[in-house]
Protein backbone atom coordinates (compact mmCIF):
# COMPACT_ATOMS: atom_id res chain seq x y z
CA UNK A 1 0.00 0.00 0.00
CA UNK A 2 1.68 3.38 -0.81
CA UNK A 3 2.24 5.67 1.67
CA UNK A 4 1.97 9.72 2.72
CA UNK A 5 5.87 10.15 3.48
CA UNK A 6 7.09 13.95 5.19
CA UNK A 7 10.89 14.88 5.08
CA UNK A 8 12.56 16.52 6.93
CA UNK A 9 14.87 18.84 4.72
CA UNK A 10 18.50 20.43 6.39
CA UNK A 11 19.34 23.92 5.93
CA UNK A 12 22.26 25.18 6.62
CA UNK A 13 23.54 29.02 6.07
CA UNK A 14 21.50 28.90 3.29
CA UNK A 15 21.74 25.79 1.66
CA UNK A 16 19.68 22.53 1.90
CA UNK A 17 22.43 19.67 3.41
CA UNK A 18 22.72 16.67 1.25
CA UNK A 19 21.19 14.07 3.38
CA UNK A 20 18.13 15.65 2.81
CA UNK A 21 18.49 14.59 -0.39
CA UNK A 22 19.09 11.24 0.62
CA UNK A 23 16.07 11.13 3.05
CA UNK A 24 14.54 11.79 0.16
CA UNK A 25 15.46 8.84 -1.17
CA UNK A 26 14.45 7.21 1.47
CA UNK A 27 11.46 8.54 1.63
CA UNK A 28 10.23 7.36 -2.28
CA UNK A 29 11.32 3.97 -0.98
CA UNK A 30 8.99 3.83 1.86
CA UNK A 31 6.05 5.52 0.07
CA UNK A 32 6.28 3.04 -2.79
CA UNK A 33 4.50 4.73 -5.10
CA UNK A 34 2.46 7.19 -2.59
CA UNK A 35 3.32 11.12 -1.72
CA UNK A 36 6.68 11.98 -1.12
CA UNK A 37 6.04 15.72 0.83
CA UNK A 38 9.40 17.83 1.92
CA UNK A 39 9.49 19.90 5.14
CA UNK A 40 11.19 23.36 5.30
CA UNK A 41 11.59 25.04 8.61
CA UNK A 42 13.46 28.40 8.72
CA UNK A 43 13.11 32.28 8.74
CA UNK A 44 13.55 32.33 4.94
CA UNK A 45 14.10 28.70 3.53
CA UNK A 46 11.44 28.89 -0.12
CA UNK A 47 14.46 29.30 -1.65
CA UNK A 48 16.15 26.03 -1.58
CA UNK A 49 12.38 24.24 -1.91
CA UNK A 50 12.93 23.86 -6.00
CA UNK A 51 16.02 21.51 -5.08
CA UNK A 52 13.79 19.59 -3.31
CA UNK A 53 11.39 18.59 -5.56
CA UNK A 54 14.62 18.28 -8.20
CA UNK A 55 15.84 15.58 -6.11
CA UNK A 56 12.12 13.46 -5.96
CA UNK A 57 9.97 15.16 -2.99
CA UNK A 58 6.20 15.42 -5.01
CA UNK A 59 5.61 18.39 -3.19
CA UNK A 60 7.47 20.74 -0.40
CA UNK A 61 6.04 23.17 2.58
CA UNK A 62 7.54 25.58 4.02
CA UNK A 63 7.04 27.03 7.64
CA UNK A 64 8.34 30.37 8.10
CA UNK A 65 8.80 32.34 11.47
CA UNK A 66 11.09 34.81 13.41
CA UNK A 67 11.46 32.28 15.96
CA UNK A 68 12.59 29.42 13.49
CA UNK A 69 15.71 31.29 12.50
CA UNK A 70 17.75 29.54 14.59
CA UNK A 71 17.33 26.18 15.45
CA UNK A 72 15.51 24.90 19.21
CA UNK A 73 13.75 22.12 19.53
CA UNK A 74 10.54 23.82 20.83
CA UNK A 75 9.40 25.63 17.47
CA UNK A 76 11.14 23.27 15.41
CA UNK A 77 8.37 20.69 17.13
CA UNK A 78 5.44 23.25 16.58
CA UNK A 79 6.48 23.90 13.32
CA UNK A 80 6.69 20.30 12.36
CA UNK A 81 3.65 19.26 14.44
CA UNK A 82 1.37 22.04 12.30
CA UNK A 83 2.75 20.20 9.13
CA UNK A 84 2.02 16.52 10.75
CA UNK A 85 -1.15 17.74 11.66
CA UNK A 86 -2.17 19.06 8.00
CA UNK A 87 -0.98 16.49 6.26
CA UNK A 88 -1.67 13.30 8.53
CA UNK A 89 1.39 11.02 7.10
CA UNK A 90 1.92 7.58 7.08
CA UNK A 91 6.05 7.85 7.56
CA UNK A 92 8.77 10.85 8.42
CA UNK A 93 12.25 10.36 7.71
CA UNK A 94 14.60 12.57 9.11
CA UNK A 95 18.54 13.03 8.68
CA UNK A 96 20.46 11.36 12.02
CA UNK A 97 22.18 14.57 11.93
CA UNK A 98 22.55 16.82 15.55
CA UNK A 99 19.26 18.17 14.52
CA UNK A 100 17.65 14.88 13.88
CA UNK A 101 18.69 13.24 17.05
CA UNK A 102 17.35 16.32 19.25
CA UNK A 103 13.94 16.79 17.13
CA UNK A 104 12.93 13.05 16.13
CA UNK A 105 12.60 11.65 20.04
CA UNK A 106 10.53 14.60 20.55
CA UNK A 107 8.32 14.34 17.69
CA UNK A 108 8.08 10.48 18.34
CA UNK A 109 6.80 11.38 21.93
CA UNK A 110 3.81 13.81 21.11
CA UNK A 111 2.78 11.01 17.57
CA UNK A 112 3.17 8.18 20.47
CA UNK A 113 4.37 6.29 17.66
CA UNK A 114 7.93 3.83 17.66
CA UNK A 115 11.32 5.28 16.73
CA UNK A 116 13.87 3.75 14.38
CA UNK A 117 16.96 5.68 14.16
CA UNK A 118 20.37 5.15 12.42
CA UNK A 119 18.68 3.67 9.73
CA UNK A 120 21.99 2.77 7.53
CA UNK A 121 20.10 0.44 4.65
CA UNK A 122 16.55 -0.69 3.54
CA UNK A 123 15.87 -3.93 2.29
CA UNK A 124 12.39 -4.07 0.09
CA UNK A 125 10.10 -1.00 -0.90
CA UNK A 126 6.57 0.23 1.03
CA UNK A 127 5.00 -2.25 3.43
CA UNK A 128 7.40 -5.14 3.00
CA UNK A 129 10.30 -2.48 3.42
CA UNK A 130 13.37 -3.43 6.17
CA UNK A 131 15.06 -0.96 8.13
CA UNK A 132 18.81 -2.08 9.04
CA UNK A 133 20.63 -0.13 11.59
CA UNK A 134 23.87 -0.87 13.35
CA UNK A 135 23.74 -1.82 17.38
CA UNK A 136 26.70 -2.39 20.03
CA UNK A 137 28.94 0.46 18.27
CA UNK A 138 28.48 -1.04 15.20
CA UNK A 139 29.12 -4.40 15.95
CA UNK A 140 26.20 -5.72 15.48
CA UNK A 141 23.43 -4.91 12.92
CA UNK A 142 19.28 -5.68 13.81
CA UNK A 143 16.25 -5.94 11.18
CA UNK A 144 13.23 -3.87 12.09
CA UNK A 145 9.87 -3.68 10.44
CA UNK A 146 7.04 -1.44 11.71
CA UNK A 147 3.75 -3.08 11.80
CA UNK A 148 1.42 -0.53 12.50
CA UNK A 149 0.95 3.35 13.43
CA UNK A 150 3.18 5.98 12.26
CA UNK A 151 6.34 4.53 10.48
CA UNK A 152 9.27 7.21 11.79
CA UNK A 153 13.27 6.89 11.33
CA UNK A 154 16.46 8.94 10.94
CA UNK A 155 19.13 8.07 8.45
CA UNK A 156 22.49 8.11 8.75
CA UNK A 157 24.18 10.51 6.31
CA UNK A 158 26.37 8.88 2.94
CA UNK A 159 24.85 5.49 3.13
CA UNK A 160 21.61 5.83 1.11
CA UNK A 161 22.30 7.05 -2.45
CA UNK A 162 19.85 9.97 -3.60
CA UNK A 163 17.96 9.94 -6.66
CA UNK A 164 19.68 12.10 -9.43
CA UNK A 165 18.82 15.42 -9.63
CA UNK A 166 16.44 16.39 -12.51
CA UNK A 167 16.32 20.28 -12.86
CA UNK A 168 13.09 19.68 -14.75
CA UNK A 169 10.79 18.17 -12.79
CA UNK A 170 8.42 20.82 -10.83
CA UNK A 171 5.84 20.55 -8.02
CA UNK A 172 3.80 22.52 -5.67
CA UNK A 173 5.13 24.38 -2.98
CA UNK A 174 2.82 25.79 -0.46
CA UNK A 175 3.03 27.86 3.06
CA UNK A 176 2.12 26.71 6.47
CA UNK A 177 1.13 28.81 8.96
CA UNK A 178 1.76 28.48 12.72
CA UNK A 179 2.16 30.36 15.94
CA UNK A 180 5.44 30.05 17.29
CA UNK A 181 4.81 29.95 21.15
CA UNK A 182 6.27 29.20 24.88
CA UNK A 183 9.86 28.78 23.56
CA UNK A 184 11.87 27.95 26.75
CA UNK A 185 15.10 28.39 24.86
CA UNK A 186 16.12 31.49 22.59
CA UNK A 187 19.28 31.16 20.35
CA UNK A 188 21.21 34.64 21.24
CA UNK A 189 24.24 34.09 19.46
CA UNK A 190 26.01 30.94 17.52
CA UNK A 191 29.83 30.61 18.20
CA UNK A 192 30.90 28.55 15.26
CA UNK A 193 34.09 26.82 16.78
CA UNK A 194 34.52 23.67 13.56
CA UNK A 195 36.96 24.75 11.29
CA UNK A 196 35.25 25.86 7.92
CA UNK A 197 35.02 23.33 4.33
CA UNK A 198 33.50 20.01 4.27
CA UNK A 199 30.38 18.81 6.75
CA UNK A 200 32.83 16.10 8.67
CA UNK A 201 29.49 14.14 8.90
CA UNK A 202 28.96 13.97 5.10
CA UNK A 203 32.19 14.20 3.80
CA UNK A 204 33.23 11.42 1.01
CA UNK A 205 36.85 11.66 2.26
CA UNK A 206 38.11 11.88 5.43
CA UNK A 207 41.67 12.16 6.49
CA UNK A 208 41.68 11.53 10.51
CA UNK A 209 44.44 12.16 12.81
CA UNK A 210 45.19 10.50 16.32
CA UNK A 211 47.74 10.96 19.06
CA UNK A 212 50.49 9.62 16.74
CA UNK A 213 50.17 13.67 14.48
CA UNK A 214 52.04 15.05 17.82
CA UNK A 215 51.08 18.59 17.64
CA UNK A 216 48.79 20.93 16.22
CA UNK A 217 51.42 21.73 13.47
CA UNK A 218 51.06 17.89 12.77
CA UNK A 219 48.04 18.49 11.37
CA UNK A 220 48.63 21.13 8.70
CA UNK A 221 49.64 17.87 6.22
CA UNK A 222 46.14 16.32 6.39
CA UNK A 223 44.39 19.40 6.36
CA UNK A 224 46.57 19.71 3.01
CA UNK A 225 45.70 16.34 1.82
CA UNK A 226 42.13 16.47 2.71
CA UNK A 227 41.92 19.86 0.43
CA UNK A 228 43.60 18.30 -2.27
CA UNK A 229 41.18 15.88 -2.24
CA UNK A 230 38.09 17.46 -0.88
CA UNK A 231 37.54 15.99 1.75
CA UNK A 232 37.37 16.82 5.23
CA UNK A 233 39.65 16.27 8.68
CA UNK A 234 38.82 14.11 11.65
CA UNK A 235 40.17 12.99 14.54
CA UNK A 236 40.45 10.98 17.66
CA UNK A 237 39.74 11.80 20.88
CA UNK A 238 43.32 11.47 22.02
CA UNK A 239 44.20 13.89 19.60
CA UNK A 240 41.70 15.86 20.98
CA UNK A 241 42.42 15.07 24.28
CA UNK A 242 45.99 16.27 23.71
CA UNK A 243 44.87 19.67 22.17
CA UNK A 244 46.07 18.93 19.18
CA UNK A 245 42.37 20.36 17.45
CA UNK A 246 38.99 20.90 18.40
CA UNK A 247 36.49 18.37 19.88
CA UNK A 248 34.46 19.45 17.18
CA UNK A 249 36.68 16.76 14.51
CA UNK A 250 36.47 14.15 17.07
CA UNK A 251 35.26 10.73 15.36
CA UNK A 252 33.88 7.87 17.49
CA UNK A 253 31.27 6.39 20.28
CA UNK A 254 31.58 9.59 21.96
CA UNK A 255 31.68 12.08 18.63
CA UNK A 256 30.76 11.72 15.22
CA UNK A 257 29.87 8.94 13.39
CA UNK A 258 31.27 8.71 10.18
CA UNK A 259 30.67 6.61 7.42
CA UNK A 260 32.59 8.03 4.08
CA UNK A 261 33.92 6.37 0.65
CA UNK A 262 37.75 7.17 2.17
CA UNK A 263 39.21 6.91 5.28
CA UNK A 264 42.41 7.79 5.86
CA UNK A 265 43.61 7.54 9.62
CA UNK A 266 47.40 8.50 10.39
CA UNK A 267 48.91 8.08 13.32
CA UNK A 268 45.49 6.35 15.33
CA UNK A 269 46.12 3.14 17.12
CA UNK A 270 42.41 2.26 16.82
CA UNK A 271 41.13 1.99 19.95
CA UNK A 272 37.37 0.28 20.02
CA UNK A 273 35.72 4.08 20.44
CA UNK A 274 37.37 5.35 17.65
CA UNK A 275 36.30 2.02 15.48
CA UNK A 276 33.01 2.44 16.48
CA UNK A 277 32.26 5.96 14.76
CA UNK A 278 34.14 4.76 11.82
CA UNK A 279 34.72 1.16 10.99
CA UNK A 280 31.44 1.60 8.49
CA UNK A 281 33.60 3.62 6.15
CA UNK A 282 34.12 2.47 2.76
CA UNK A 283 37.19 2.14 2.17
CA UNK A 284 40.12 2.16 5.28
CA UNK A 285 43.51 3.50 4.84
CA UNK A 286 45.60 2.95 7.68
CA UNK A 287 48.96 4.71 8.30
CA UNK A 288 50.82 3.94 11.55
CA UNK A 289 54.73 2.74 12.59
CA UNK A 290 53.06 0.20 14.63
CA UNK A 291 52.71 -3.09 12.38
CA UNK A 292 50.78 -4.67 15.62
CA UNK A 293 48.17 -1.36 15.45
CA UNK A 294 44.51 -2.34 16.23
CA UNK A 295 43.74 -0.12 13.07
CA UNK A 296 44.82 -2.47 10.74
CA UNK A 297 42.50 -4.74 12.03
CA UNK A 298 39.94 -3.07 10.56
CA UNK A 299 41.48 -0.88 7.31
CA UNK A 300 41.77 -2.39 4.09
CA UNK A 301 44.87 -1.42 3.33
CA UNK A 302 47.46 -0.27 5.81
CA UNK A 303 51.26 1.43 5.36
CA UNK A 304 53.31 0.75 8.26
CA UNK A 305 55.37 3.73 8.28
CA UNK A 306 56.07 7.18 9.31
CA UNK A 307 52.82 10.02 8.70
CA UNK A 308 54.97 12.39 8.52
CA UNK A 309 56.78 10.61 5.43
CA UNK A 310 53.85 8.95 4.10
CA UNK A 311 51.31 11.64 4.08
CA UNK A 312 53.89 14.36 2.64
CA UNK A 313 54.06 11.65 -0.16
CA UNK A 314 50.50 10.54 -0.90
CA UNK A 315 50.08 14.84 -1.21
CA UNK A 316 52.71 14.56 -3.85
CA UNK A 317 51.01 11.91 -6.01
CA UNK A 318 47.99 13.04 -5.83
CA UNK A 319 49.25 16.03 -7.49
CA UNK A 320 50.59 14.39 -10.13
CA UNK A 321 47.57 12.41 -10.71
CA UNK A 322 45.21 15.55 -10.37
CA UNK A 323 47.60 17.50 -12.95
CA UNK A 324 47.37 14.37 -15.62
CA UNK A 325 43.81 13.97 -15.08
Amino acid sequence: MSKKVLVLGEVREGSLRNVSFEAIAAGKTIADGGEVVGVLIGDSVENVSAEMIQYGADRVITVEHPHLKQYTSDGFSQAFMACVDAEQPEAIVFGHTALGKDLSPKIASKLQSGLISDVTKIEGEGEDAVFIRPIYSGKAFEKVKVKEGVLFITIRPNNIAPLEKDESRTGEVSSQAVDITNLRTVIKEVVRKASEGVDLSEAKVIIAGGRGVKSEEGFKPLQELATLLGGAVGASRGACDADYCDYSLQIGQTGKVVTPDLYIACGISGAIQHLAGMSNSKIIVAINKDPEANIFKVADYGIVGDLFEVVPMLIEEFKTILVNA
